[in-house]
């Protein structure tokens, strides 16, 4: 090596390493507001004796849904694709907490969704395994959690099509082969089969679908399409539509919110900075949406034409405000800011009278005003299981990130 192509290196290596340094100054590093900090610590006691309350009126071998129409607990079967989302927010409670008993009311649970494992007709096992098995598995490792987490990743793997790219969603005959935005959050479940098996198989096929999704579901605000109709032989867009959404053109605000989680987790698993781009312009698209409410509470659609009476979605701002705490730790001092700053807006006010509810009532769920099927009129203004998980995992994550 000559004089000069040793000086070029060792210059091309000095620029290198101050760019790493300046990125590493500009990064954002999070820090707890006191007073959000008391609210979180609040909001997780109270989360835990509203959850041992819960735990004396859910029937056995059942699951918590929602509030019915006549004001009574709605329960699920294994095979609803909320299942998950009661065990796994009690295990982050147990993880809190330490509590036995929340410990024992989460295994009990859990272990009835252990035929599901080998469920191949819903694309959902994310939800109904990882939330709840994945947690478990986390917190207190076996062999038997983990190979019912990677059989459950074998039966998602089963609806993947390589001629379209993507995990089918639903079955039915009004649709050859329907992808909603709600699919990202069950690629989370591959990633961790591929790090767990070394299989890459698993992570090949979560991002196969994560790049049709990015490329097929979203318009050029980063505002998501519900659902995405493909042809099954040729993998061609047939149409873009709307299932719980107000119109195909509209943007479900849950939609929103899971597109922003699901491409979150697969910068995570992947370190692709196209995932961290996706992330970030559909976080620019909900926080700088004019429909949005003062309180970052979203009403169940961003294009509802009246907002006069239009109900709010308390599950859409818990699953923004979870996502948004793990982006701000990827993102610039600027942006980061901005995510957490508007995480823990969220977080203030989901803990007000508004949406948390009082010990011993909502069914003792924890918050109040969710929307699931507004035009179905299914579980409107109701709790949903889905929204205290969510919930309380940003309530977890702002203790975990601020070291507190």
């Amino acid at each position: 090596m000559t004089n000069t192509t040793t000086a070029r290196y060792a210059a091309a290596c000095l620029l290198i390493c101050s760019s790493w340094l300046q990125q590493a100054k500009a990064q954002f590093t999070p820090k707890a507001n006191k007073q959000v900090l008391q609210l979180v610590n609040n909001d997780l006691d109270f989360a835990v004796k509203q959850y041992k309350h819960m735990a004396q009126h859910v029937p056995e071998k059942l699951l918590p849904r929602t509030t019915n129409s006549d004001g009574g607990l709605m329960t699920s079967n294994t095979g609803w694709w909320t299942s998950g989302f009661y065990p796994g927010t009690l295990w982050y409670l147990y993880e809190y907490a330490h509590d036995t008993a929340v410990q024992a009311e989460a295994t009990k649970r859990m272990l009835l969704l252990t035929k599901e494992q080998y469920n191949k007709g819903t694309h959902d096992l994310g939800f109904m395994m990882y939330c709840s098995f994945g947690n478990a598995y986390r917190l207190q490792p076996s062999d038997a959690y983990k190979k019912i987490l990677i059989t459950s990743s074998n039966s998602l793997s089963t609806r993947f099509k390589p001629t379209v790219g993507c995990i089918k969603s639903w079955d039915n005959k009004e649709w050859q082969f329907p992808v909603i935005i709600d699919n990202m959050m069950n690629l989370e479940l591959l990633c961790w089969a591929s790090k767990a098996t070394g299989d890459s198989s698993y992570l090949h096929i979560a991002k196969t679908h994560a790049n049709t999704t990015m490329a097929h579901h979203f318009r050029p605000d980063y505002s998501s399409y519900h659902v995405v109709n493909y042809d099954t032989t040729t993998g061609k867009v047939i149409s873009r539509i709307t299932a719980q959404g107000y119109a195909d053109e509209s943007a479900w605000s849950r939609g929103q919110a899971w597109g922003l989680y699901g491409y979150t987790v697969m910068y995570r698993e992947t370190k692709d900075p196209a995932y961290l781009q996706q992330a970030q312009h559909i976080a620019a698209y909900i926080l700088n949406n004019p429909a949005m409410p003062k309180d970052l509470v979203p009403y169940w659609d961003y294009n509802i034409p009246d907002t006069a009476n239009a109900k709010r979605d308390a599950s859409a701002a818990a699953i923004t405000a979870s996502a948004l705490l793990e982006l701000s730790t990827y993102a610039d001092k600027k942006e980061g800011t901005k995510y957490w700053t508007a995480a823990e807006s969220i977080i203030r006010s989901l803990s007000s009278a508004a949406y948390l509810a009082k010990e011993g009532e909502n069914n003792n769920f924890l918050l109040m005003h969710s929307t699931g099927f507004f035009k179905a009129n299914s579980e409107v203004d109701v709790p949903l299981t889905y929204a205290d998980y969510y919930f309380v995992e940003a309530l977890m994550r702002y203790k975990k990130l601020t070291g507190k």
